[in-house]
Parts: structure tokens; sequence; C-alpha cells
């Protein structure tokens, strides 16, 4: 049984997911949707900045490090941070695996390939910890 804290995360803040490759998006798009959040998706990170400033219902960024654009995933989650410090960040790749050092304070990182348990559990366990400080 989940506690209490995180049904009420799950069932009222939005996840944002930016990744660049369609397929891998809809596929972690669907994840979030099947652990019962509502999901928004972009495909890079102005797209996602431009969703961010239109909306006060994201609780979390799930985010790809290698994107089109001139800004990459770890800019963009520092930027999330420093504008919006108390949605959740989570940052993954398939190639990049940076180290504590690298991410944004409050951020956290998944390699790719993940498991959708694990996933969630990390988006999950942010955005708890995000709401308690």
């Amino acid at each position: 049984m989940k506690a209490l804290s995180e049904q009420a995360v799950e069932q009222a803040a939005a996840v944002l997911v930016v990744e660049d490759e369609p397929l891998i998006r809809a596929m972690a798009a669907e994840f979030f949707m099947e652990a019962s959040y509502h999901v928004l998706e972009a495909c890079d990170a102005a797209a996602a900045l431009s969703i961010l400033e239109g909306r006060d219902d994201i609780g979390a960024v799930f985010t790809d490090i290698e994107m089109p654009g001139d800004m990459n995933g770890l800019a963009l989650a520092a930027t999330i941070r420093g504008r919006w410090p108390a949605i959740a960040v989570l940052i993954t790749s398939g190639r990049a695996r940076p180290g504590a050092s690298v991410l944004p304070l409050g951020a956290d990182f998944i390699p790719k390939p993940y498991l959708p348990t694990d996933m969630i559990a990390k988006i999950a366990a942010l955005m708890v910890s995000g709401r308690l400080e």
C-alpha cells in the first residue's frame, strides 16, 4: 500500500516527459499514465520551458540529457531547479552517466534502460521530498 502522501502527489501533479525520440517519449509517458499521473510531453528543452511557463500543475519533469537544440537535459534541469524549485527533476540517459556533482541540487538520475517501477519510484520520492522541504 502506498503512503498517503505518495497517493496525494500522484493524484494532484502532472509529469512533463522531455525526450526527443518519439517512441521512447511515448513509452515513458505511458509508464507515468499507468501510475495515475497526468502526463505532458515535449520533444526538446525549448518546448519544455514553454509548457512550464504556461502551467502551474507540473510536479515533476523527466528529461533525457541528449536532445537537439541549444539546451541539453542537464541545462534544462538546472533551469527548472532555478526557476521552479518545487518541481522534481529526474534525469536519464543511455550514454552519459553524470556524477552527483554534475546534477542540479535536488535532481536525481536514472540510467537507460530503466524499469518502469524504478522510474516511478524515483519520481514519487523526489516529489514527496520536494513537498517536505
